[in-house]
């Protein structure tokens, strides 16, 4: 039986084809009840699909109204609503809706729906593309693809007619973009298409596990039902009784059994005595014996007074209940009661009481169990007048391993760094785990202080090593935050806040270190709330606003462009720093906004300015990881009648740095609507050159630290100038050097080769007004004059 249970409730295996409903298989898995699901699951998004087409059809119609005689739309439009109609009445029918179990046929004739609505929607692309010119072509793409992606996502429960529909629409517009646009878009299309193909059959599969382990755990819940009713019914309690001398009169053979004793040789034997077994000539008793003894002294009753009991060396649970008894005469002549084993149900409680505060993949203690003993430790630290101490120990690079390796190899090594933790804590700290990659530390004794920084220290240096996991050998590191109670918090909740705020700080240091807690960072992460919440009005209250610095010709001072710096003014605050407000807006995602804004107004300003000056606009790596950001740019730039060419935006090397991420592409598409990239602040991050030739960047800029070492005359700095320069040459690319603010420090980057220079000495950030005059009457002669 055990192992037919654990192949039933092992991951079954997916037939594509029993999925797609092409077979039914003879396994063991209950398809006909899976057909029935994926039928429901149809029809509960009928209306939603039915929604989704005519919406879709209302918006090409809109779209096409320009270009392609009405009629011919309107019918289209009409053949799509009614073929959406008659596909969403199928899907609703009450067969779909109620039906227990579906056959094969059932599901297999979703293909004609599928292939019904593809053909109508195919008709579009063929018959109407030619009509298109670029953008009406991106917009019927657009379309299409919300169209099928939202098919993809809702109807995955139904492959077979969902891939039918799919494949229909993306070949045809793949045919068209073929005809009219150029074979890459073609080709994307069609990638685009096998990609959903294959998602639909993915998240299909994924459907289809779920509703087979549902099955198979209410098959499980009733076998156990079933078992317990027949536990219950076959179990029993046994009957005790003693006299008023607390002696044992009539033993019952099952509570003799129990004791493992003979039934005959109980009767006369002290009740306490038998109970008690070894421990009765020590007299070491157990609490709950010792109560026993009270209750049967006063003559009390007494309900479900639990107390450990050893049969032949192994401890056991019982679970006693009794009452006083009493003659006719109403004198005291002993007590009746009745016993059960309760032992299985006492461990299975201390197992779930330990699952409730013991991690189950370190087997540390969880949150819970931590947050009792900080509270614990607290307590004494009061009632003693001493101190006790919370660290909180966040695993540095961890993220890394999960991401390259997987989260199994990330669990493993998380047991090897609870392995390490576990050999340096004694009876004075516990050692848990809060969640995640974060751990935690309560020392209920931190009255020598310079013990637990040394233990901060050595858990850093500790968790350092190198790891070998499954043959890979991992680095990573760990920081810590310390806050001593009750100096920094007077309840647990304040003192893991505290020690939550210094790991922050050594968090924000690089990790890698300890930091203790102090008064400052309540302040500091008090601020960042402020800010954050004057942060999120700032745009809409009108306090952000932009200034332009000029970007010069370095052998002749002639103006190319400005490059548009955000400022925030706030009415209360003042002038707040974008070193200060631009990390903030990232990491509470507020970047993407902010950064529309300052991209649609910069251009809007550019556009009105006399000469053809660049505006170059900083992006953040934020915006350039969502794909959207791609029609941002073509909104601001068709919106303000700025040519693409006149758009230069400035991005970091960390836009590149995170994996798995479509930044590269976005970038490339940007650069196909005739927009120009910059690298900014090249050679201070991690300056790899692999993107320099997979990206087709017009200038890149080199910081202001370098400009400043190379007039101080550091050779290094000069040499990386130099090499900037030529490698920038090398990619037919201008360079920008930041920060020149001496006449000295121009002749020098001149001297260097960069093309083009900015700052101070050309000119201070300027407001639009100063900025739209100098862009007016720079005609012939230089910003430096």
């Amino acid at each position: 039986m055990t192992s037919q249970t654990s192949s039933q409730f092992a991951k079954p295996h997916i037939d594509a084809r029993a999925l797609l409903g092409l077979r039914d298989p003879a396994d063991a898995t209950n398809w006909g009840r899976i057909r029935a699901a994926q039928l429901h699951a149809g029809s509960q998004l009928a209306l939603f699909m039915l929604a989704a087409n005519l919406i879709g059809a209302s918006m090409i119609t809109l779209l096409l109204t320009p270009l392609v005689p009405m009629w011919q739309l309107a019918g289209w439009a009409v053949l799509v609503g009614v073929v959406s109609c008659v596909v969403a009445f199928r899907r609703l029918s009450d067969r779909h809706r109620n039906a227990l179990t579906a056959e094969l046929k059932g599901v297999r004739d979703t293909a004609y729906e599928g292939v019904a609505l593809g053909i109508a929607w195919s008709i579009l692309p063929l018959a109407f593309g030619h009509h298109a010119n670029a953008m009406v072509a991106l917009g019927l793409w657009v379309i299409l693809s919300l169209l099928m992606t939202a098919s993809a996502v809702a109807m995955a429960a139904l492959p077979l007619a969902t891939i039918a529909f799919v494949t229909l629409v993306g070949a045809s517009i793949a045919l068209t973009l073929l005809l009219i646009a150029s074979p890459v878009l073609a080709c994307a299309a069609g990638l685009f298409t096998v990609l959903l193909a294959i998602a639909t059959i993915g998240r299909g599969k994924s459907l289809v596990v779920i509703r087979a382990h549902e099955i198979a755990l209410a098959e499980r819940d009733e076998t156990v039902s079933l078992l317990l009713r027949e536990f219950e019914e076959n179990g029993s309690d046994w009957l005790w009784e003693i006299d008023a001398q607390r002696r044992i009169v009539r033993a019952n053979p099952r509570f003799a059994v129990s004791l493992g004793v003979d039934p005959m040789t109980m009767n006369g034997t002290p009740f306490l005595q038998v109970l008690a077994g070894p421990t009765w000539e020590a007299g070491n008793f157990s609490a709950g014996l010792r109560e026993l003894a009270d209750k049967l002294k006063s003559r009390e009753s007494f309900r479900d007074l639990l107390l450990p009991v050893f049969v032949d060396g192994e401890e056991y649970w019982w679970e006693m209940s009794a009452s006083p008894r009493f003659d006719e005469r109403g004198a005291f002549c002993g007590f009746r009661g009745v016993g059960s084993d309760v032992t299985e149900q006492r461990r299975s409680a201390d197992k779930i009481n330990k699952m409730a505060r013991f991690d189950t993949l370190t087997g540390l203690p969880n949150r819970l169990l931590i947050n009792e003993t900080l509270q614990r430790a607290m307590q004494e630290a009061d009632r003693w007048s001493s101190r006790c101490a919370f660290m909180m120990i966040d695993l540095d690079r961890f993220k890394a391993v999960n991401d390259t390796l997987g989260h199994p190899v990330g669990d493993r090594l998380l047991g090897r760094v609870s392995e390490r933790l576990q050999t340096l804590v004694s009876e004075n700290e516990m050692i848990g785990r809060l969640g995640g990659d974060e751990f935690a530390v309560v020392v209920r004794d931190a009255t020598d202080t310079a013990r637990t920084e040394r233990l901060a220290h050595t858990i850093i240096e500790v968790l350092s090593r190198p790891y070998e996991v499954d043959q890979h050998t991992l680095y990573i590191g760990a920081s810590v935050g310390l806050a001593i109670g009750p100096r920094d918090g007077r309840s647990a909740e304040m003192l893991i806040r505290s020690a939550d705020l210094a790991l922050y700080r050594s968090k924000d240091a690089g990790g890698g270190v300890y930091h203790a807690y102090e008064p400052q960072l309540h302040v500091v992460a008090e601020e960042r709330r402020v800010l954050e919440i004057a942060l999120r009005g700032a745009v809409e209250n009108r306090e952000m606003h932009l200034q332009y610095q000029p970007v010069v010709n370095a052998a002749t001072g002639q103006l190319t462009g400005f490059e548009a710096l955000l400022r925030w003014q706030h009415p209360e605050l003042g002038n707040i720093s974008p070193a200060k407000f631009v990390p903030l807006a990232e990491e509470a995602r507020l970047i993407a906004p902010i950064g529309e804004w300052v991209l649609r107004t910069a251009c809007a300003e550019a556009a009105r300015w006399d000469l053809p000056v660049r505006v170059a606009v900083n992006v953040s790596p934020e915006q350039l990881h969502n794909p959207a950001f791609v029609s941002v740019v073509a909104q601001a730039l068709a919106q303000s009648g700025l040519p693409p060419e006149r758009l230069e935006l400035e991005v970091t090397e960390s836009v590149f740095m995170r994996e798995g991420t479509q930044a590269t592409q976005v970038l490339e598409r940007i650069l196909d609507l005739g927009v120009r990239l910059s690298l900014d602040d090249f050679g201070t991050g991690y300056s790899s050159l692999g993107y320099l030739a997979h990206t087709r960047f017009s200038s890149i800029k080199i910081d202001r630290s370098f400009v400043q070492g190379a007039s101080k005359g550091t050779k290094e700095a000069i040499a990386i100038i130099r090499a900037v320069v030529a490698l920038a040459d090398s990619l037919g690319m201008a360079t920008t050097a930041e920060g020149v603010e001496t006449e000295d420090e121009h002749l020098m980057v001149q001297q260097l080769g960069c093309s083009k220079v900015q700052g101070y000495y050309f000119g201070r950030p300027l407001p639009v007004q100063e900025a739209r005059i100098l862009a007016t009457r720079q005609v012939g002669g230089s910003v430096a004059a």
